[in-house]
């Protein structure tokens, strides 16, 4: 089982190789990859030094499957060229999403949407992944009608140097080289990405369009807001769902609790509630302060914590891995 990562120097590829030693994934031969620069040089898996290799050597070696981390450029320019070879491509940039002859999985929820045939397969954006997670057993039971999301988004979401800079604003450093267009540290920024025509940015985009491929459902409305916050750990959704359907509060929890990968955290009383604190370094998606909207019918407030790194990209992509091994599909 010759596995490839794409970008292992990566803040997510190196999160990936975390998460294949840590989930004993059956690796019998690690394949590296990142840019030129770093080609020769060493990486630890599982106690071992492994050298980073070039993309046309990786390419030439044939791995099974490839978990690639390098941008939507990096993407489209060399994983067909995987897929030629013969290696199955998870891919955790926004290339291929919405490409329709492309499946957009989160393996709780649509993994037995894939077969042999499907060479690329996309994993999807980390603030949908953690959405979906929650938004799938509740329109199985009470069918959604319309979501509004507000994100708390993670610096890690953007990379290393976006991390860099927050630090360096805390030690007020200011020969930082910045990744935002203005400070992070002690400021909330209302853009994750860059804005299209109509004023959404991507990441809003993002987030109003692909949790309907990945249900499967585009019966319900969608409307999103990305905000970039100085926080390391994990990602932060508030969330507004109005439902076809009446619900009980009870209720909720329960199909939630009973959700594989989701963790109700809901005990107001006791100041219990999902922050990026407690989900950073974890798998699960966390869900806390549940309750109804006081202001019109069949609606529901609730707030979700993930560690975008990890269930929202590297991890993610391992359990798809991990789903074409069981289900001979490599």
């Amino acid at each position: 089982m010759k596995i490839a990562v794409v970008g292992a120097t990566g803040m997510v590829g190196q999160i990936m190789l975390k998460v294949l030693e840590e989930r004993n994934f059956p690796v019998t031969e690690l394949i590296p990859v990142a840019s030129e620069k770093s080609v020769g040089k060493k990486i630890i898996f599982k106690g071992q030094e492994t050298e980073i290799v070039s993309m046309e050597d990786a390419i030439n070696r044939k791995p099974a499957i490839a978990l690639f981390s390098a941008g939507g450029n990096t993407s489209l320019e060399f994983a067909p060229k995987f897929a030629e070879a013969g290696t199955i491509v998870i891919d955790n940039s926004s290339a291929w999403r919405m490409e329709a002859d492309k499946k957009l999985v989160v393996p709780e929820i649509n993994a037995d949407v894939l077969t042999k045939d499907d060479k690329i397969i996309a994993n999807p954006n980390c603030s949908t992944i953690q959405l979906v997670m929650v938004l799938h057993p509740l329109n199985k039971n009470f069918g959604l009608k319309r979501v509004i999301i507000s994100t708390y988004q993670s610096v890690t979401g953007t990379g290393k140097n976006a991390v860099d800079q927050l630090n360096a604003e805390i030690r007020g450093d200011k020969q930082v080289k910045k990744v935002y267009h203005y400070d992070i540290f002690k400021n909330a920024l209302p853009q994750c990405d860059v804005f299209a025509d109509d004023d959404y940015t991507k990441e809003e985009i993002k987030l109003m369009t692909e949790p309907k491929k990945i249900l499967g459902d585009d019966s319900f409305n969608i409307s999103a807001t990305a905000v970039r916050v100085p926080v390391q750990g994990g990602h932060s959704e508030s969330v507004n769902i109005e439902f076809e359907n009446e619900f009980d509060l009870d209720e909720i929890r329960n199909i939630l609790s009973n959700t594989p990968g989701v963790v109700v955290l809901d005990d107001v009383k006791n100041n219990i509630y999902p922050m990026p604190l407690y989900s950073e370094g974890k798998d699960e998606v966390f869900v806390g302060r549940i309750r109804r909207d006081l202001s019109q019918p069949k609606t529901l407030n609730l707030w979700i914590v993930a560690d975008n790194l990890r269930k929202g990209a590297a991890t993610n992509a391992v359990q798809i891995a991990e789903y074409l091994l069981k289900n001979d599909l490599v």
